[in-house]
């Protein structure tokens, strides 16, 4: 079953099923995870035994298990692929998250499939397509703001999925190919090298230096907090974190801040509701500052602006704590910016020198007076000889509030009411949901009048409220004998434990399971009838699925090519040019190093490596070029007769083309 238009789905990320668990525990309406194979984090791969044991914990509270299946395939995987698909279904799994479209094409479950971000889905066209063609769930990309976001929510219904937070990467995503072009990793196929992340010049066609050594294609990572009731407004309805890659302390602490800022609008707007059930209660105050980041943006959402990139770092430098003070040989002092600020023995701290960050540990802090504190660093002063006073001190590890989430740090609940009453032969108890589902249990024991009546009242409620482990938690008990009976307390537990079980099972068996969306027939047309490589078509299956919707010229995915000419390795709307003010809106003749600067062309160095920069203005975007393939796609094509693929291909009109298992 798909979003309602007005339920909010909380979605947070999973590299193990133990994280997983956490993160419903926090909060999560929906965890998304790798399975075995095929998913865009290879590093983050899941037994089909494991996440069938995660869906298991995550549909006592309602809460759907997502599977990113989001590589591109090659013709020798869809059989692996598909047969993989089947095992996920049985085991339970709610979605699968895809941007290869050869597997429409083929003999799917009927599972219900989200189109990935990798699908680049940033136009009305776009989004209407793949609405039609069979997707229950659509992940825009994080480029779109506000205004873009409502046009696509007014042209479908399908429910829109945006990213809310954590790392981003700089060009669309699926239109980035520098990681295949320059290691043969592709971002595509789930193995990206982050060649994003690196240090680079920025010169003019002259050879004046724009920028030296700066991480020129590094942004600061995604924060939407101050946005989450405008995506609303909007339209979104699935609010998307980061992190396949991260770990439990982020994904409890993120998952948390978000379900406290979404329970907060559904708390004044009571016509939105979670999408999943059980009230979560945290043992700590979530922090977005205390894990890791680059600084944070809400990138383009509210309009383009300067402050979106991680220029001098991609490292995380942390919250600010003070400044140098005093420098001994075996410790330094620093002031704290605040009297309320606290070190703790392990804390991670760490200084800027020229541009790379420095860490150490704190050994031992002493308090001093006032604001001030004594830090014996394991590291020593001749160590850390750039360490000067004056030098600005930051926490990328705050100790204390580690060993907070290392403990349990939240619990998650679904009310029930309990009812317990007696016939003339057996007590009865029935507990019930706030969703009507009922679970019932009787004993047959000998009914007799209990000889301390108040003590026996208490008994009942003691034994009946204590849920331990299970998901509920009792909010309402109501007693009906007729008499103040004696009742063991061995009789109450088992009845407790027989009425939850019965509950557990209608619970499930009232969860309609989601199931996949039908395509519109006949199949709609798609916006184009040319794709480039840029569409990341690298099997035959997906051949066939855009030749059914109308396509005529279709080349090969980047990654079936040998080199030949320059192309864009990566589209972005991040733009250089703006970022340092050589974007013909702003000013014009900014002067450089050696002269006047030329705003186009311009080229990244690191290296021996050089990337070409072009600038298309119309839609405000940066193409940094580099080598193309030439086409290696040599398996035969509808119509082709057996001959290898070209570049491009004409394709014929196809006939008979199988029907798609579809629900």
């Amino acid at each position: 079953m798909s979003l309602s238009a007005q339920q909010l789905e909380l979605l947070a990320p999973a590299r193990t099923i133990e994280i997983g668990q956490q993160a419903i525990l926090h909060g999560a309406d929906a965890v998304y995870i790798g399975g075995p194979a095929f998913g865009a984090r290879s590093s983050a791969a899941n037994s089909v035994q494991d996440i069938a044991k995660l869906v298991s914990f995550a549909h006592k509270y309602q809460v759907k298990i997502f599977v990113t299946f989001n590589t591109i395939l090659h013709d020798a995987e869809l059989e692996p692929a598909r047969a993989l698909i089947h095992q996920l279904y049985d085991a339970g799994v709610d979605a699968l998250i895809i941007q290869d479209m050869g597997l429409l094409e083929i003999d799917l479950p009927p599972i219900e499939l989200h189109a990935s971000t990798q699908c680049d889905i940033r136009s009305v066209e776009k989004a209407v397509f793949l609405a039609n063609s069979g997707f229950s769930q659509l992940v825009l990309a994080r480029e779109l703001n506000l205004q873009q976001i409502q046009a696509i929510r007014t042209a479908v219904q399908t429910p829109l999925e945006f990213f809310v937070h954590g790392a981003l990467c700089v060009a669309y995503s699926g239109q980035c190919f520098i990681s295949h072009a320059h290691t043969g990793r592709s971002a595509n196929r789930g193995d990206c090298s982050q060649s994003c992340r690196l240090p680079y010049n920025l010169v003019d066609d002259t050879g004046a230096v724009v920028a030296y050594d700066k991480h020129l294609l590094s942004m600061k990572d995604n924060n939407q907090s101050n946005n989450l009731l405008a995506l609303v407004n909007a339209g979104v309805r699935s609010f998307k974190i980061e992190g396949r890659y991260k770990d439990m302390a982020y994904v409890k602490n993120i998952t948390a801040h978000y379900r406290l800022l979404l329970d907060e609008i559904m708390e004044y707007q009571p016509s939105f509701t979670p999408a999943s059930q059980g009230k979560t209660q945290l043992f700590f105050q979530p922090n977005v500052d205390k894990n890791f980041h680059r600084g944070q943006t809400d990138y383009f959402l509210n309009g383009r602006t300067q402050d979106i990139s991680a220029f001098d770092s991609p490292k995380f430098i942390g919250e600010l704590i003070g400044t140098v003070c005093n420098i001994s040989s075996a410790y330094f002092e620093i002031e704290t910016e605040t009297p309320e600020a606290t070190l703790a023995n392990g804390d991670g701290l760490n200084f800027m020198q020229k541009r790379e960050v420095v860490g150490m540990q704190a050994n031992v802090v002493e308090k001093l007076a006032n604001r001030r504190w004594r830090i014996h660093p394991n590291e020593t002063l001749k160590t850390l000889r750039e360490l000067k006073k004056g030098a600005t001190i930051h926490r990328n590890r705050d100790h204390t509030w580690e060993l907070q989430l290392n403990k349990p740090s939240a619990q998650r609940r679904i009310p029930i009411s309990a009812t317990l009453w007696n016939d003339q032969t057996h007590i009865h108890l029935r507990l019930t949901d706030t969703n009507g589902c009922t679970g019932s249990a009787l004993t047959t024991i000998p009914i007799e009048l209990a000889k301390q009546s108040e003590q026996q009242w208490a008994q009942i409620q003691d034994n009946l409220t204590r849920l331990g482990n299970t998901e509920f938690i009792c909010t309402k008990l109501n007693i009906e004998l007729q008499q103040p009976w004696f009742i063991a307390a061995s009789h109450l537990n088992a009845l407790r434990r027989e009425a939850v079980i019965a509950l557990q099972a209608q619970r499930l068996q009232q969860t309609p399971r989601p199931c996949r969306k039908a395509e519109t027939q006949p199949p709609m047309q798609y916006p184009e009838t040319h794709l480039t490589y840029l569409a990341n078509v690298y099997n035959q299956k997906a051949r066939q699925f855009y030749h059914r919707h109308g396509v005529r010229l279709i080349d090969a995915a980047y990654e079936a090519h040998e080199e030949t000419g320059e192309v864009p390795l990566m589209i972005t709307k991040h733009c250089l040019r703006f970022s340092f003010n050589l974007c013909p809106k702003q000013a014009k003749g900014v002067t450089g190093v050696q002269g006047q600067v030329r705003a186009e062309p311009m080229v990244l160095q690191n290296g021996t490596e050089k990337l070409t920069l072009k600038f298309d203005c119309k839609p405000c975007e940066m193409h940094v070029m580099g080598k193309m393939k030439k086409n290696i796609f040599k398996s035969p094509l509808p119509g082709s007769n057996g001959l290898p693929a070209e570049a491009v291909v004409q394709f014929m009109p196809r006939q008979n083309h199988p029907p798609v298992n579809q629900a």
